[in-house]
């Protein structure tokens, strides 16, 4: 090597010198953070309290174990003890999963094995658990417990009746009801799945009801359990997704209706049956004009009420059915950008009298009281108090618990009076950090989650108002990493909040590269006052980097005129927002390079990784993209269209927003990762971006993850990378370096 060549690479190694490459760092971090999933198994899941309030029932894993099983926690006690496993239940088989039951849990995002859900029978006396396509009955008393079977296909979305006499299951798409008594079982719908119409379903939420609505059933019992109304489903318009695995060539692909933007959506219409004949009354509404099916509600004195859609997203109707099937408008809700949902509402008063409705249509969430005919009675809660989520409302008290907060990095749960003379509100946490109320069943407990800033996460099982309650056990493990967190809000006549990430050992005197970690899309946060939240963050960090994120204009958390401003174009003024206040944050720290930007993010964080580097180059030096949303005309319809209208009204805001528009003009370097099973942004996103890019003559490197979804939870894939992630820019930004 020559005198100059060892004196060009002497200065890069002084420029560079604070970089440490990945598996110099602490590889026993990310190896806990993969084998403990994220630190997160061992938490308590799906806490249900007994109706006598005497009992919390969850579920739990072990530390490094995916497999959850049943447990109870005596509330007067705080004797904790296992009421079932799943192993006890299977007598030592092997878990098997439906395709059907895989692609519903992609949808709620579970991961683990084992018992994943449970329902408490209306008396507390027993549990339904579905396990591994079988249905268990669990005496809540003894232990005891017994199979319940039948004929069809694997059970899905399993619920007892109200009188706790029966249960109703979906099988092969058609909807049955299980008689607890003689074990014997009963179909009520006919013709669908594989002996019927494929594209046919009954009593199942179709994909962008999961996906997008948070609405996961399909079918609602009536009060007094002598009706069910239930969803019919028709897929034929769809266009059909294949997935094959390419590992494995010698197994059938798997394929599902799937709704692009500006194509046909699932046809839904809502039918009401009774048990004692198997006649169903058709429920009335225009859903030609309000096709979207968002929420449905059945509760005691009430009318089975519906809330609707229409495509746009810019109308939402309440309707209340008649016993013909007729429907009357009890409110309509509108926006011209669009309107989100609250799938929790309404919540009707326990005489029928009326119900609470949330409404952002003063700027800002609110919670309000309106009559048995939908007219405005009240408000609960004023525009400016910042209202998130209604927790539990105790009609007989007159409170509700709810989390509200009005600075978008905290969460805070209050006691708010239902009466809307007073105003009442008791703050129940009040320690900064982020904090959520969570319905507990339908009894009088409900759980409090407090992440309070340089803590972990606190489990207390809460009855009534009563601020003490109960701790929850956790064995998940700790990450033993204190995380350097500063939260600060920059700019002037219009502020970002930012969250920080220094190194352990941060040196004041050094300049240090930056990651940016960004999601960037309108349904979430990045910024929260939560130390557990930037766990692998630090361990960025530590090696070399100051991490950052930024909530820009987009983001919830900020009232409606902040979040809206995306409406027809996803990209251009997040991405403005996110240069802007990176620029901002490092005039206030000096440690950062602005030379040196590498930027990640998964799903939305994704796709805005990869337009960073190719629309900002002068900003954002190195990207990752992982699992990227490339053409919003591949994506789905619900989610789209909310924001983007469809490509036949709005085709140059869709060019706009397409990373393949920007693809001849990549100049840093750019790693895509997607998994090859994804069944939500399909793979093919990453594959047209990768062609893309291949015949343009751009270079970039491509990580597929073969026969993964949208999810990555295998300790051993987690851990490569994340270590792949950190090798990438410590390449990437010291080719920065050398090329200045």
């Amino acid at each position: 090597m020559s005198f100059r060549a060892s004196l060009r690479m002497l200065l890069l190694g002084l420029l560079v010198g604070v970089i440490v490459p990945a598996d110099a760092a602490d590889a026993s971090f990310l190896a806990r953070y993969a084998e403990t999933n994220r630190f997160r198994l061992g938490r308590p899941t799906k806490a249900t309290g007994t109706p006598d309030g005497k009992e919390i029932l969850f579920l739990r894993s072990g530390p490094r174990d995916f497999v959850q099983d049943l447990y109870r926690l005596n509330l007067k006690n705080g004797r904790e003890q296992p009421l079932v496993t799943a192993d006890q239940l299977l007598g030592g088989e092997d878990e098997t999963l439906s395709v059907e039951e895989k692609a519903r849990r992609e949808r709620s995002r579970t991961t683990s094995r084992g018992i994943a859900g449970f329902h408490l029978s209306p008396d507390g006396k027993q549990l339904l658990v579905p396990l591994s396509g079988r249905l268990f009955l669990v005496e809540r008393k003894s232990r005891k417990f017994r199979e319940l079977t039948g004929d069809g296909g694997s059970p899905v979305d399993p619920r007892f009746s109200p009188d706790g006499t029966m249960l109703a299951v979906v099988r092969d798409g058609d909807l049955f009801v299980i008689d607890l008594a003689t074990g014997t079982q009963r179909r009520l719908t006919e013709g669908a799945g594989k002996d019927g119409d494929a594209h046919i379903s009954f009593g199942l939420s179709e994909f962008v009801a999961q996906e997008e609505m948070s609405r996961h059933h399909g079918y609602w019992w009536s009060p007094d359990s002598r009706r069910i109304a239930y969803q019919r489903t028709d897929t034929s318009g769809l266009e059909q997704m294949t997935i094959g695995d390419a590992t494995h060539p010698e197994s059938s692909p798997n394929s599902w209706p799937y709704p692009r933007p500006g194509k046909p959506n699932a046809v839904v219409t809502v039918g009401v049956l009774t048990l004692e004949d198997r006649r169903t009354t058709w429920v009335e509404w225009d859903n030609e004009q309000h096709e979207y099916l968002a929420a449905v509600t059945w509760s005691k004195n009430a009318p089975l009420t519906l809330l609707v859609q229409n495509r746009t997203q810019t109308e939402q109707q309440l309707l209340a059915v008649n016993d013909d099937g007729s429907t009357r408008t009890l409110l309509v809700e509108s926006d011209p950008a669009w309107l989100d949902l609250d799938e929790t509402m309404p919540i009707w008063f326990p005489d029928g009298s009326g119900f609470l409705w949330t409404t952002e249509r003063r700027g800002a969430w609110q919670l309000e009281a309106r009559d048995r005919d939908g007219a405005f009675v009240h408000e609960v809660t004023p525009v400016e108090f910042g209202l998130d989520r209604v927790a539990r409302v105790d009609f007989e008290k007159g409170y509700a618990i709810v989390t509200a907060s009005t600075n978008p990095t905290e969460r805070h749960v209050y006691r708010v009076t239902l009466d809307g003379k007073t105003h009442g509100v008791t703050a129940l946490t009040t320690e900064a950090g982020v904090h959520f109320a969570s319905k507990a069943g339908e009894g009088p407990l409900w759980l409090l989650m407090s992440n309070a800033i340089g803590q972990g996460t606190d489990y207390r099982v809460m009855n009534g108002s009563d601020a003490s309650g109960r701790s929850l056990t956790s064995v998940a493990e700790s990450p033993d990493l204190e995380v350097n967190l500063e939260l600060r809000e920059v700019g002037s006549s219009r502020t970002y909040h930012t969250a920080l990430i220094r190194p352990g050992a941060f040196d004041p005197e050094h300049k240090y590269p930056i990651i940016v970690h960004v999601y960037g899309g309108p349904t979430s946060q990045m910024v929260r006052a939560q130390t557990g939240r930037y766990v692998l963050d630090q361990w960025m960090a530590d090696q070399g980097y100051i991490v950052v994120a930024i909530d820009g204009r987009g983001t919830p958390g900020r009232g409606r005129e902040w979040h809206r401003v995306v409406k027809h174009d996803l990209i251009e003024i997040p991405l403005h927002d996110q240069a802007e206040a990176l620029q901002l944050l490092a005039a206030e720290v000096p440690q950062m390079d602005l030379e040196r930007v590498g930027i990640y993010g998964w799903s939305f964080g994704g796709y805005f990784s990869a337009l960073a580097v190719m629309r900002r180059p002068e900003v954002f030096h190195a990207g990752v993209a992982g699992a990227p949303v490339v053409d919003w005309r591949d994506y789905d319809t619900h989610y789209t269209e909310r924001y983007m209208d469809t490509p036949q009204n709005n085709p140059d805001g869709y060019d706009a927003a397409n990373v393949l528009t920007y693809a001849g003009d990549l100049s840093r370097p750019l790693l895509i990762i997607h998994g090859t099973a994804d069944d939500n942004v399909y793979f093919s996103h990453s594959l047209k971006l990768a062609d893309r890019l291949f015949r343009e003559g751009r270079p970039f490197d491509f990580l597929p993850l073969p026969g993964f979804t949208h999810m990555v939870p295998d300790p051993l894939v987690t851990k490569r990378l994340y270590g792949r992630i950190m090798d990438h820019f410590a390449d990437a930004l010291r080719e920065q370096v050398a090329a200045d």
